[in-house]
């Protein structure tokens, strides 16, 4: 059996599709790929600004005039200045009175917070003289004229539409999105809201397929389910190729009289069929159906979540053009015991303050394992686990 790292090096050496650039509206950017670097083309601020309500003043004046024996002698306060409008060079010993984001106005240096001063006639006296620049934006102190501020392949997030927004910019290239076809085989599927007849189940794998690469940020083309009928199975899986950038199905390509999927994909392009030490999930398909990308997943509903968040993710990922690098994984103290077994076990966690504790069924079978729990713990072949242990958590939260 290929190992977990193995399985996945061999994929990531699958050619990938080659996505166009388009341009979008900067609005509907998020969570799409970047498909070229973003440069700042202006400073942010544009002009030294205040960071406070108060009072702006040259600094060298008032500790001038201490030096000149005057004390805390009072500025005349000669402009009021609010954010959005342009300030008058400042007269010499005098202040302006302005507001948080107001620019500073030539001549001035500092800002004395309004806590720390008082006003009162037209003038201003400083109880606490702050350090000289105290309370200044300076120009470009959040982004410099050409500074590198996004690259290709990062996933825009909320914080990066608004600092792509600081630049003037309305627009945005990205990739096109990743279109990945969907097929779940197998006679004794019915989607849901339909009757159960004898033998027959749920088409569970459906939903949490789609769910899973609708969240990664993929366009799914769904085909259904496929019955156990060659001729239908060939058909969708060329209808698939059409359409789609990568084809992914659950279940069908193991060795059984009716997997048909395994015979087709191999008339229809290639196929690899690897068995991964890995639990759940250990069947695992690798070919192209027309010189698409083709991926078949074991059909237990809890080994096409394992497989897919493990084995497929990070090669549909770099499909899109993203960047995503490792998988993060923290360490977290194991609330339970487990002995090791010969392949990579991924079990199924609930995250508590003291550590992690073991879901009761890691059956492939028991889906509650995958919903009711927070994340993965990844024991390593051969390795047991006692009470205590640091085992390695990875959380949904980082996968979906």
């Amino acid at each position: 059996m290929l190992t977990v790292s193995e399985a996945l090096a061999r994929l990531m050496a699958v050619p990938r599709p080659a996505l166009p650039g388009e341009e979008i509206a900067l609005v509907a950017a998020l969570g799409r790929v970047l498909a070229e670097d973003q440069q700042a083309v202006l400073d942010v601020p544009s002009a030294a600004n205040s960071a406070m309500d108060g009072y702006a003043f040259c600094h060298a004046d008032v500790v001038s005039a201490s030096q000149a024996g005057n004390g805390s002698k009072p500025l005349l306060i000669s402009q009021r200045i609010a954010a959005g409008h342009s300030p008058q060079p400042l007269q010499a010993g005098t202040a302006a009175r302005l507001f948080t984001g107001a620019e500073i106005p030539p001549g001035a240096d500092t800002v004395v917070m309004q806590e720390d001063c008082d006003a009162d006639s037209g003038q201003l006296r400083i109880r606490e003289l702050p350090q000289r620049g105290s309370n200044v934006r300076p120009r470009g102190q959040d982004v410099s004229l050409g500074q590198y501020l996004l690259h290709t392949g990062q996933r825009l997030r909320a914080q990066d539409l608004g600092l792509l927004a600081s630049q003037g910019l309305d627009r945005v290239r990205v990739f096109r999105r990743l279109k990945v076809a969907l097929l779940s085989t197998g006679d004794e599927l019915v989607e849901p809201g339909k009757p159960l007849g004898p033998g027959q189940i749920y088409n569970s794998n459906r939903y949490t397929m789609m769910g899973l690469l609708q969240g990664w940020g993929f366009e799914v083309l769904d085909l259904g389910i496929a019955p156990d009928q060659p001729e239908r199975i060939r058909s969708l899986l060329s209808e698939a190729a059409q359409l789609a950038d990568v084809i992914i199905s659950s279940g069908g390509v193991s060795v059984g009289e009716e997997d048909h999927v395994k015979a087709i994909v191999e008339q229809l392009g290639t196929l690899d069929l690897w068995r991964i030490a890995i639990k759940p999930g250990k069947p695992f398909a690798s070919g192209t159906v027309a010189g698409k990308p083709f991926l078949g997943l074991p059909g237990n509903p809890v080994s096409v979540f394992v497989t897919l968040l493990i084995i497929a993710r990070p090669f549909l990922l770099a499909s899109q053009g993203m960047n995503a690098g490792p998988m993060v994984v923290s360490k977290e103290r194991a609330l339970f015991e487990k002995a090791g077994n010969s392949r990579e076990d991924y079990l199924r966690v609930r995250l508590t303050a003291d550590g992690v504790e073991l879901f009761s069924s890691q059956s492939s079978g028991v889906l509650t394992s995958a919903s009711m729990s927070d994340g993965l713990v990844r024991q390593p072949m051969g390795q047991q686990i006692a009470v205590g242990d640091s085992v390695d958590f990875i959380a949904y939260s980082v996968l979906t």
